[in-house]
């Protein structure tokens, strides 16, 4: 028996303590009983299409990072998995004074982190406002492996100093200004202004607390190497095979009912590329999830679901719109696609409606024709994305600016590629049709490059393509967490240099403007409005090409409890639990 599977085995049999012996009580499938009928034990398996880049909160720049990291890192705040609300987690509460600028945050007692070779005595220690003062300074210091400052940058009081400071690795002379320890257990953040969006990033993973012993001992290392306080902890890895995660036994978590969390003893997550392959393994009951369906088979799994009939019939199906916009993005700096009119007459050319109904078989909630952010899920106040001039195909439009651009019918278009990743196939699926379209409709032709995913995020980064799919699942529900890409202050002047988040490199003063006096804002009406304003110019300027507004499909065994789906694919592991089935082989 090989070391993985002895651990997964092993993991399967460990099960938390329970008070009373009605909860100690085993059933037939190796569960135990927990209050209110829930239960404990079990492995949760599920897929992912992609592989991680990297875990280390500073660094994680792709949603599959981000689902990983948050079953092992915690922030101060947390979102609730059911109506994405923010509520606390590290923090136990927190006031805001008068003037909206200073807040001031009572951690949690008794959070240790996960134990782990890097303290002395291999025990986790207790979680402390130093550690939030340690990794806060840390996304305000200049360093490769951080993307996160953003979060920061001039909402946070001293900010943007030490950054500067810290230019070429060099030590600041003073400390961030506005992280002041109160106690042990207190900890004051002062900003510069009111933010509307301060407390959302407290819920990111860029703002992941972890231990300043782990950085120390392993450094680039954490890339897949995780210490943190969640509910489970990284017990092995194998590279693009899967990743196992252990239940942390010492976890701080209590549920409603007073229940320890988590329920389950292990989550396992695999990296299937391909979507058949994946729902073949769903079948035999050899995963609990399936995230995203394969094209071919969804209007067969609809019906069978829907009329609890066939193969499928017996499954839960878990559908909702998604704060997710998929696009493909041109590099505006470039060489090519700094031409706006090229990218326009690129933007007329695309017929979305098709490409949703015959490509995805309507897997996704709408056309991307009008601005990057969703339709409908800003409701409260109202984000009215309808107001936003988007691209619809217009072959007149795309054949007037293909010639304004200089390339009447196509001739004298350069070579150009096309860079993605495959997703289970369907990126490559929508990209053929997009390389149909260019042809048929401008008479260019382009050529397609599929790569890893972690390749596709770092080319995209260091400005080594210029063309390249894109898209964006929200980690926080506001129009700007859509906005924030396209923000050019920070966008290097020299190609060559990495960039992130606007990797199409964008830069429009006036979008400027606009987006930092909707961060300013004193009320979300206030900011929707510039935020609306900035995302209409955006829009103008087509830095990218919208084709999508996702919906989220998520095909699920009967016997999966407590596990919502939600317009973020945010997902904690650590309320799941399973029933009536042993699952753990």
């Amino acid at each position: 028996m090989n070391k993985f599977l002895s651990l997964i085995i092993a993991a399967s049999v460990v099960f938390s303590s329970c008070s009373s012996n009605k909860e100690n009580s085993e059933d037939a499938s190796g569960l135990k009983e927990a209050k209110g009928g829930k239960m404990y034990g079990g492995t949760f398996r599920l897929n992912e299409s992609d592989y991680i880049k990297n875990i280390y909160p500073l660094n994680i720049t792709d949603a599959i990072s981000y689902r990983i990291a948050s079953q092992v890192y915690e922030g101060l705040l947390k979102f609730n998995q059911s109506d994405l609300s923010l509520k606390n987690c590290l923090a136990e509460h927190y006031t805001i004074d008068a003037t909206n600028t200073i807040y001031t945050f009572k951690l949690k007692k008794g959070v240790f982190f996960h134990d782990d070779d890097c303290f002395a005595d291999g025990k986790g220690r207790e979680f402390t406002s130093e550690d939030v003062k340690y990794c806060f300074t840390k996304i305000c210091t200049q360093d490769i492996s951080n993307q996160g400052f953003s979060v920061f940058q001039d909402i946070l009081k001293g900010a943007n100093e030490h950054y500067a400071a810290t230019a070429g690795g060099a030590a600041a002379a003073t400390e961030v200004e506005g992280i002041k320890i109160i106690d042990k257990y207190t900890i004051q953040l002062t900003l510069n202004q009111p933010s509307s969006i301060f407390l959302y990033n407290l819920a990111r993973p860029f703002t992941f607390i972890f231990p300043k012993e782990a950085l120390e001992k392993y450094g680039l290392e954490m890339r897949n190497k995780a210490v943190g306080t969640g509910p489970f902890k990284i017990a092995n890895i194998e590279d693009d095979i899967s990743i196992l995660l252990k239940k942390n036994e010492k976890y701080h978590g209590i549920d409603s009912l007073g229940n320890k969390l988590p329920f389950l003893d292990v989550v396992l997550v695999k990296f299937i590329k391909d979507k058949k392959t994946e729902l073949l393994e769903f079948k035999k009951g050899n995963l609990d999830m399936m995230y995203r369906l394969p094209t071919d088979f969804i209007i067969e799994i609809l019906q069978e679901v829907n009329n609890k009939k066939g193969d499928y019939g017996q499954y839960d199906l878990q559908r909702t719109p998604e704060m997710a916009t998929h696009f493909l993005s041109f590099l505006n700096q470039g060489k090519i696609f700094n031409n706006k009119d090229l990218r326009k007459a690129f933007c007329f050319a695309i017929n979305r409606k098709h490409i949703l109904d015959a490509v995805l078989n309507g897997e996704g909630y709408a056309p991307a024709t009008f601005g990057i952010t969703p339709l409908d899920l800003f409701k409260t106040p109202k984000y009215d994305v309808t107001k936003i001039n988007g691209y619809e195909y217009n072959a007149d439009s795309a054949k007037y600016y293909i010639k304004k651009a200089g390339y009447p019918d196509g001739k004298g278009f350069p070579k150009i590629v096309l860079e993605l990743n495959s997703d289970g196939e369907r990126n490559v699926a929508v990209a053929e049709e997009v390389q149909k379209q260019l042809k048929e409709h401008l008479n260019i032709n382009i050529e397609l490059n599929i790569v890893p995913f972690a390749q596709l995020v770092e080319n995209m980064i260091g400005g080594k393509t210029d063309f390249f799919r894109g898209g964006w699942i929200a980690d926080y529900p506001n129009p700007e967490n859509f906005l924030w890409f396209f923000y050019g202050k920070n966008v290097p002047a020299d190609v060559k240099e990495a960039s992130y988040p606007n990797m199409m490199r964008y830069k429009n003063p006036k979008f400027d403007a606009l987006y930092e006096a909707g961060l300013r804002s004193k009320t979300t009406e206030e900011a929707y409005k510039n935020f609306l304003e900035a995302e209409k110019l955006m829009v103008a300027d087509a830095p990218i090409m919208l084709l999508w507004y996702d919906e989220g499909y998520r095909l699920m065994q009967s016997y999966v409890k407590d596990f919502p789906n939600n317009a973020m694919q945010f997902r904690d592991f650590s309320t799941v639990y399973l029933t009536d089935k042993k699952n753990d082989n």
